[in-house]
């Protein structure tokens, strides 16, 4: 065994990113096929695997180590010292030999420096893959009841070369903002600002479901969304706990505060509904609680309790009047966002992310590297400044590749599934139903023989 390998973290880092897949497989798959209407549900269920599978193809052939490889336009220089372009994004390439598989897992420009794992560069690939993965999935969210299959998966494998890669490069791979001092503990930034401007900039090219889906938008079965918020809660432990690349303090503490903080948001969510009188709602809780996950991403093991009690009240607060109020207003009233990932991603991935900047302990930072990083409480505004700073630039871009990427995927295939499909849904689409016993068997189209269908007297 090498002697860099502890058995203790590669266990660990290969669980929390286990963790992490099951958010997406199948946590996001059923919660997608529970929240949306009964003929999309096929559908909406189909596209998270299709998005699950192009990701990982994508991540190994080349995504990787565009996100956590070598600086491609270096050219030798300190990231830091080189200027934004030096620290854009890392050089492509598979990772699919045995010595990429078995050597000890680097960063080799993490926070400035380069960062050695104590587990194989197999593992560290695993748990990046799982969140890439999710983040396309995540932005799936804007665009259901409309996306055509067929246009959506080249979307994805364009979205995460250009988009995710070079967010992750900038923020987590040592590229420019990381050098600068910027934070983004779990990706807040990297992942759900990201998904919620591009699936609402998607929901914006693609138009609009058809107007009695959005006039009956209800949840064909709230057990499965409240299993898949449930598979999303838990599975955030290895979201959070698996980004100090090892079973230390720093996990304990990034899992405690993640708890705590969605705790915190679904209680605030449920008394803003008393509040504002309306009813407490499943669906008002599932929000609260994404809320909450996603704003104490990027500070889970940078802030201390009490701090992820602040960012999560105030993260949930400015949410709620969000998607209640402002929806209402321009441009958010023109956009048909299915499930509302622009507030619940992007504005609580941009809370998170800014609140970071105000909340961040320097006693809690899991690498020396940074452990002199600290919020405005704590005595300094260069944190939030470079906080504000990445924000915009994951705002900027992935609003503008998002929209190109879509111009040119539509040049060739269709952005919307066709008017005749979308009027029928799943059977239209993949042949079949999500509750096939709601239709006649396909066996005796003209109804079983000799059975009415007439329920037995209770008792009988």
């Amino acid at each position: 065994m090498p002697h860099w390998l502890d058995t203790g973290d590669t266990a660990w880092q290969m669980t929390a990113a286990t963790f992490v897949g099951l958010m997406s497989v199948p946590g996001l798959v059923v919660l997608y096929g529970g929240v949306m209407q009964k003929r999309w549900s096929i559908n909406s269920m189909m596209l998270t695997f299709a998005t699950f599978a192009v990701v990982i193809v994508v991540w190994l052939l080349w995504g990787f180590k565009m996100g956590f490889g070598a600086p491609w336009l270096n050219s030798g220089a300190h990231v830091a010292k080189g200027g934004f372009f030096h620290g854009f994004i890392g050089t492509p390439g598979p990772v699919l030999s045995a010595k990429a598989e078995t050597m000890q897992g680097v960063v080799p420009g993490g926070y400035g420096n380069t960062v050695l794992m104590p587990f194989p560069q197999a593992s560290l690939i695993y748990f990046q893959l799982v969140f890439a993965a999710i983040t396309p999935i995540l932005s799936l969210g804007s665009v259901l009841g409309r996306i055509n299959f067929k246009a959506w998966l080249p979307f994805v494998a364009l979205w995460i070369t250009f988009v995710y890669a070079v967010d992750a490069f900038l923020l987590w791979g040592g590229g420019y903002f990381a050098a600068q001092g910027a934070l983004d503990y779990s990706g807040g930034y990297v992942i759900h600002l990201s998904a919620g401007v591009s699936g609402f900039v998607a929901a914006a090219v693609i138009g609009p479901r058809l107007a009695r889906d959005r006039e009956i938008d209800a949840p064909n079965n709230m057990a499965m969304v409240a299993v898949g918020a449930g598979l999303l809660w838990l599975g955030w432990n290895g979201f959070n706990g698996g980004d100090p690349y090892a079973a230390n303090q720093s996990a304990a503490a990034a899992i405690l505060n993640t708890n705590l903080a969605t705790a915190v948001a679904f209680l605030v969510w449920v008394v803003l509904d008393f509040l504002t009188g309306r009813k407490p709602s499943m669906i008002g809780g599932v929000n609260g609680i994404i809320v909450g996950l996603v704003a104490i991403t990027p500070a889970a093991g940078f802030v201390n309790g009490w701090g992820a009690i602040a960012l999560a009240f105030i993260a949930c607060v400015i949410v709620y009047f969000a998607m209640n109020y402002l929806s209402a207003m321009r441009p958010f009233r023109n956009v048909d966002d299915t499930l509302g990932v622009v507030y619940t991603h992007g504005f609580a991935g941009l809370a998170g992310g800014l609140l970071t900047g105000v909340f961040a302990d320097p006693h809690m930072g899991p690498f020396d590297a940074i452990s002199y990083s600290q919020g405005v409480v704590h005595g300094s505004f260069k944190l939030l400044k470079w906080q504000a700073l990445a924000g915009l630039w994951v705002i900027f871009w992935s609003a503008l590749c998002t929209f190109v990427l879509l111009k040119v995927v539509g040049i060739f295939i269709p952005l919307r599934m066709s008017q005749e499909n979308m009027e029928i849904g799943d059977v239209a689409e993949h042949g079949h139903e999500v509750y096939p016993s709601d239709i006649p068997s396909l066996g005796f189209p003209n109804g079983i023989p000799g059975f009415s269908g007439t329920p037995e007297p209770a008792g009988a």
